[in-house]
């Protein structure tokens, strides 16, 4: 089995993937002339660059006769611009009214005024675009384009999953978002290329490891916000993550859409026979830390297709901690316990094990991201009494999930559902939820897991 294995040690934006696909053997005349069929006014310019001393192929794109040098960057002008068009869309429905700049076209749509100022190199440049693209003609533009159908449904895809996390940032339906012409334009090369070069590969799976955003501080139209940004966080839900302490932002919303949609699945480095390795440089070079992105194509080796054979499930990477405690209070044990599991802890358990000097104590373990591995050991140093903690690093495998929710005669329950090759082989009722209710009507709460597990075989069975 063909594989690519996409390393983002330095974050990821959409040039930065588009330099490791050609780096990495994807023919540049392909994205060159896919850009030119687009007929958007853009070019793709690719060159050599240096990167901490790392050699690296930089894809730039230049919209309007300027290159969007600094995609890698924080966009300020991109968020203001759609925050921007959402808050003056806001107050005119409020207000119940439209502006003339609302009028509709004859092709039905929305035209709008907007001035942005982009920072090029320290080189500042205003524009006036009559036009923003929506979601909408964002799609015909898809669809009308030359590329592979395959092609254009993964190229629509990261789309809607940048405007749909952008919507739920800016509480607005994600075919209301609009993108100005240059950041519309600039976007769709970055998408419509990874979607193509990506199907260029050739592989069966692309799989990803964590990623490092960066930290600091990035400034949004609402003011100043953490990295990752808003957008960027929503899109990478259940990506593991994790800061080098470098203050710089370093996944973008572009970057986050690509990964969340190419890459079947996050690991550590996989079993492979590696063939190539490609790195695609950001626009930035920091001193000691080599800004690029790393993509490595190979054949999974014969173990590790047995095992994907054998055991058709999710392999991902996790840290363990561990620690023996013979001397906290049981009541500070338990607060300790909540505490890991409310702070990222993806399980927390004790044994009763007999220490030295025959005392009796508890053996506590959590099993945690190792992203998070450093905030949890501070924690168990603050809430309990040990004097250190074991840690390892560990790969588990994980049946495929999902949540349903079914109807019982008090209320909703949501229904978690393990699956092995799309069949389900483990389901059981929420218990917060059944608790809830148990509790709200005065019930057990086993009739109540007993009525929820009846309702969803019902469903199932249809």
């Amino acid at each position: 089995m063909r594989i690519a294995y996409l390393e983002c040690f330095s974050g990821i934006s959409g040039d930065m993937f588009l330099g490791a696909l050609v780096d990495a053997g994807v023919p540049a005349k392909l994205l060159e002339d896919t850009v030119a069929a687009l007929n958007l006014g853009a070019r793709l310019e690719v060159t050599r660059v240096m990167r901490s001393g790392i050699s690296a192929t930089k894809v730039d794109v230049w919209v309007e006769g300027e290159v969007e040098s600094e995609k890698d960057a924080p966009r300020e002008d991109v968020i203001r611009e759609r925050i921007g068009h959402i808050e003056e869309e806001a107050r005119r429905n409020a207000r119940g009214q439209q502006s003339e700049s609302d009028s509709h076209g004859p092709e039905g749509h929305e035209h709008h005024e907007h001035a942005h100022s982009h920072d090029h190199g320290h080189h500042e440049h205003s524009h006036n675009h009559s036009h923003g693209r929506g979601l909408t003609e964002i799609r015909k533009i898809i669809s009308a384009s030359t590329i592979s159908d395959t092609a254009k449904k993964t190229a629509t895809a990261i789309f809607e999953a940048l405007g749909e996390a952008e919507g739920k940032i800016h509480n607005t339906p994600a075919d209301k978002i609009h993108f100005h012409e240059v950041g519309a334009v600039d976007a769709m090369v970055d998408i419509i290329c990874a979607a193509v070069g990506a199907e260029a590969l050739g592989v069966d799976e692309i799989v990803c490891s964590p990623l490092n955003v960066g930290g600091g501080m990035v400034e949004c139209a609402h003011g100043t916000f953490p990295v990752p940004a808003p957008a960027t966080l929503e899109l990478l839900k259940d990506a593991p993550m994790y800061s080098s302490g470098l203050q710089k932002e370093l996944v973008t919303p572009t970057g986050a859409a690509i990964v969340k949609t190419l890459a079947q699945r996050f690991a550590s480095f996989p079993q492979m026979k590696v063939e190539v390795s490609g790195y695609g440089a950001g626009s930035r070079d920091f001193t000691g830390h080599p800004n690029v992105v790393r993509l490595t194509l190979g054949e999974a080796t014969e173990s590790a297709g047995t095992l994907r054979s054998a055991l058709p499930t999710t392999s991902e990477a996790i840290t363990v901690l561990e620690t023996n405690l013979d001397d906290l209070n049981p009541q500070v044990f338990g607060y300790a316990m909540d505490r890991l599991l409310e702070d990222g802890a993806l399980d927390a358990f004790a044994i009763p094990v007999q220490m030295k000097k025959n005392r009796p104590g508890m053996l506590l373990t959590v099993l945690c991201k190792p992203e998070d591995s450093d905030k949890l050991t501070r924690l168990i140093f603050t809430e309990t009494t040990t004097l250190g903690v074991r840690r390892r690093d560990e790969t588990r495998q994980v049946l495929a999930r999902r949540w349903e929710s079914v109807a019982t005669p008090w209320g909703e329950v949501r229904i978690k559902i393990g699956s092995m090759n799309g069949t389900v082989t483990n389901y059981a009722p929420e218990y917060e939820d059944c608790r809830r209710i148990a509790a709200h009507n005065n019930l057990p709460l086993k009739t109540v897991m007993q009525e929820a597990t009846r309702s969803y075989l019902g469903v199932a069975a249809k």
